[in-house]
């Protein structure tokens, strides 16, 4: 890591929260629904204190961009927003589907990687992952959304990761896949490495040009009782 940053996400059910300065890493993963936005301000701040560190004092803010709940999605974009506007940082949105591919990379050593997660309305966020060979976790394709039975099959064993494996337990097998129950929701502390190359390639942007990604149009949205 080369940039002191604060990474956070708040578009699933969990709340995740990273913070990397001065070589060492501080971490907060809760999964509580719908309370994200009491917990996050204070949560950020709990790391900061233990950090010792001020937010001036880091380099960036790494943010969730989605694709996720619309509330979550928006509260990480507007949280993050709001506190590069104050320490006049700059910002860098990372994929939840490529935090979660990353993170497979790194605990199982594997190569090739499928992010969904439940999109509801009987559709799934999905993307498909690669490491190439100069060893870069590369976005195969696009980040789409679609129906669960249009999720296409593999001729090799291919690792699955997110919460659509559980909510259609069904597809992994008809489609070749090897799930990783223990990755099921994306985690900010992954979303640090990608952060990291992003600022040090001069990929971030100011506070007023950071963008939410939907995936799915917001205009055909219908929310459901008891979802976000």
């Amino acid at each position: 890591m080369k940039h002191n940053l604060l990474a956070i996400d708040a578009s699933t059910e969990a709340l995740s929260l990273a913070l990397y300065f001065n070589g060492q890493t501080y971490r907060h993963f809760e999964v509580c629904p719908q309370q994200h936005s009491q917990k996050i301000l204070p949560e950020i701040e709990q790391l900061l204190t233990q950090a010792n560190c001020q937010l001036a004092d880091l380099d960036g803010i790494v943010f969730g961009r989605g694709p996720g709940s619309f509330t979550g999605v928006r509260i990480s974009v507007a949280i993050a927003q709001g506190l590069a506007f104050s320490a006049k940082l700059r910002l860098v949105g990372v994929s939840t589907l490529e935090a979660m591919a990353l993170q497979a990379v790194h605990q199982f050593n594997v190569s090739e990687v499928l992010s969904a997660i439940d999109a509801r309305m009987g559709e799934v966020y999905l993307a498909h992952y690669q490491v190439s060979s100069e060893g870069y976790l590369a976005l195969v394709g696009n980040e789409i959304v679609c129906a669960p039975e249009d999720v296409a099959s593999f001729d090799n064993p291919t690792v699955a990761v997110g919460t659509a494996w559980q909510a259609y337990p069904e597809l992994a097998q008809s489609n070749n896949l090897e799930v990783k129950d223990a990755i099921t929701l994306p985690d900010a502390f992954y979303m640090l490495e990608i952060g990291d190359k992003a600022f040090s390639q001069g990929l971030s942007v100011d506070a007023a040009q950071a963008q939410p990604h939907y995936v799915r149009d917001t205009v055909t949205w219908k929310k459901l009782p008891g979802r976000e």
